[in-house]
C-alpha cells in the first residue's frame, strides 16, 4: 500500500512538472509570433497546446531515452525507486517555477534530469546514472542544438532579407506574418514530441520502479494522453513572463527574423524527437532568436540578456541536482520524511506564484519592454 501511494504521489508531481513545462516552453513556439503581432497571444497559447497535445502522440523515443537509459539497470533490476523520483520531481518543479518567476528561459528537460540524477546519486550511488548516455543524449545535444539552430536562423533571416530587399517589397512583412502562423505551429508539434515525452517517460521509469510494468516496455496510452493534455493546459496558460524575454529582450524580432526563428527551431526539434535525443526545446529556440537577430544585423542581439540566459542554462542541471539530493535524503528516511518533503514543495510553489501576482505579466503586457509601474498613492 505505502508503494502503491508513492507511486501515485509520483505521478500526480509528474503530471505538474508537465503542467509547468507547458506554461513555462509557451515561449518556444509562440514568443516571436506574438511579439510581431502574427498571431494575438491568445490565440497563439490555443494553437500551440492544441499542437502540444498532437505531438505527444506522434514519437516515444525520447520518452524511452528517459525511462530506459538513463537510470542504469542492476541485476535486481531498475535502482532507483519511487521515493526517488518523486524527490528528483520536486527539484525540477521548483527551478522551474523560479527561473519562471525570473522571467528565465531556462530549460525543463535539465531542471528533470538534474532531479533525477541527483536523487538517484544520493539514493542508489554514482553507478545507478547511466553517464555514457546523459553525455550522448543530453550533455551533447545541448551543446550542439542551440548552436546548429542559431546557424540555421542567421543564414534564413540574412537570405529573407536579401531576397526581399530587406523586407520592403510589397506585402513582403505581410507574407512573413502568415508564414510565421505555419512555422509555429510546427514548434508546438514539436515541441510536444519531445517535451511531452520526458514525463511520459518518468511516469514510466516509475511503473517500471515498483513493478507495475515490465523492464524495457513504453509508455501506455493513459500516460501518453494524461502528459499530453497536461502539457496543453500548461500551455494554454500562458507563460507570458518568459514569453516577453524571448520575443522582446534577446532580440527586436521581425516577422523575416520570427519566421527564420521558427522553422529553424521546428527542424531541429523534430529531428532529434526522431533520433531520441532529449534535449532542451529551450536552448533550440533561444539559440535560434540570436542567430536571427544576427542574420539581420550582427550587432542586433541583446547580449546582456543573453549572458543571463546563458548562466540559467549552466546552472539549471546542477542547481536541480542539488535540490532533488536534498529531497532524497529527507524523504527516504520514512513516511513523514515524504510528506514533509511535499509540503516543503507545495509552500515553495505557491510562494512563486504569489510573488508573481505582485508584478504580473500577462497577454496585455507580455510585448511590453518592463512591466508597467506600480500606481502610486497620494
Amino acid at each position: 500500500m505505502d508503494v502503491l501511494v508513492t507511486v501515485v504521489l509520483v505521478i500526480v508531481v509528474a503530471l505538474v512538472f508537465d503542467f509547468t513545462n507547458g506554461f513555462h516552453d509557451t515561449a518556444n513556439a509562440m514568443a516571436t509570433s506574438v511579439a510581431t503581432g502574427a498571431l494575438k497571444p491568445r490565440t497563439a497559447v490555443l494553437i500551440s497546446a492544441v499542437l502540444n497535445v498532437v505531438g505527444a502522440f506522434l514519437s516515444t523515443e525520447v520518452a524511452k531515452t528517459v525511462s530506459q537509459g538513463i537510470i542504469r539497470e542492476g541485476q535486481d533490476g531498475i535502482q532507483i525507486t519511487p521515493t526517488m523520483i518523486f524527490a528528483g520531481l520536486v527539484g525540477a518543479v521548483l527551478w522551474n517555477l523560479a527561473t519562471w518567476y525570473s522571467g528565465l528561459p531556462s530549460s525543463s528537460t535539465h531542471a528533470l534530469f538534474g532531479g533525477l540524477i541527483g536523487a538517484s546519486i544520493i539514493g542508489a550511488g554514482l553507478h545507478s546514472v547511466d553517464w555514457a548516455t546523459v553525455v550522448s543524449k543530453v550533455v551533447l545535444p545541448a551543446l550542439l542544438s542551440p548552436v546548429i539552430a542559431g546557424v540555421i536562423a542567421l543564414v534564413a533571416t540574412y537570405l529573407a532579407y536579401t531576397l526581399t530587399k530587406n523586407a520592403t517589397t510589397h506585402g513582403a512583412a505581410t507574407g512573413f506574418r502568415h508564414g510565421q502562423t505555419i512555422s509555429a505551429s510546427l514548434v508546438s508539434l514539436a515541441h510536444g514530441t519531445n517535451d511531452a515525452q520526458k514525463t511520459m517517460g518518468v511516469i514510466t521509469l516509475t511503473l517500471v520502479a515498483a513493478n507495475y510494468q515490465p523492464s524495457g516496455s513504453g509508455p501506455a496510452l493513459w500516460v501518453v494522453l494524461a502528459c499530453g493534455l497536461a502539457i496543453g493546459l500548461g500551455t494554454y496558460m500562458g507563460g507570458w513572463r518568459i514569453m516577453r524575454t524571448v520575443g522582446k529582450k534577446i532580440s527586436d524580432v521581425q516577422s523575416p527574423q520570427g519566421f527564420a526563428a521558427e522553422t529553424s527551431s521546428a527542424t531541429t526539434i523534430l529531428v532529434s524527437s526522431h533520433l531520441g535525443f532529449a534535449l532542451s526545446t529551450t536552448h533550440v529556440t533561444s539559440g535560434s532568436v540570436v542567430g536571427s537577430g544576427l542574420g539581420k544585423k550582427l550587432a542586433d542581439v541583446h547580449w546582456s540578456v543573453v549572458g543571463r540566459i546563458v548562466v540559467a542554462w549552466v546552472v539549471t542541471l546542477p542547481a536541480a541536482a542539488v535540490v532533488g539530493a536534498l529531497a532524497t535524503l529527507v524523504a527516504s528516511t520514512s513516511t513523514v520524511g515524504l510528506v514533509v518533503v511535499a509540503v516543503l514543495a507545495l509552500v515553495a510553489g505557491l510562494t512563486f506564484f504569489v510573488l508573481a501576482r505582485r508584478k504580473p505579466v500577462t497577454k496585455d503586457t507580455v510585448n511590453d519592454e518592463q512591466p508597467a509601474a506600480a500606481p502610486v498613492s497620494a
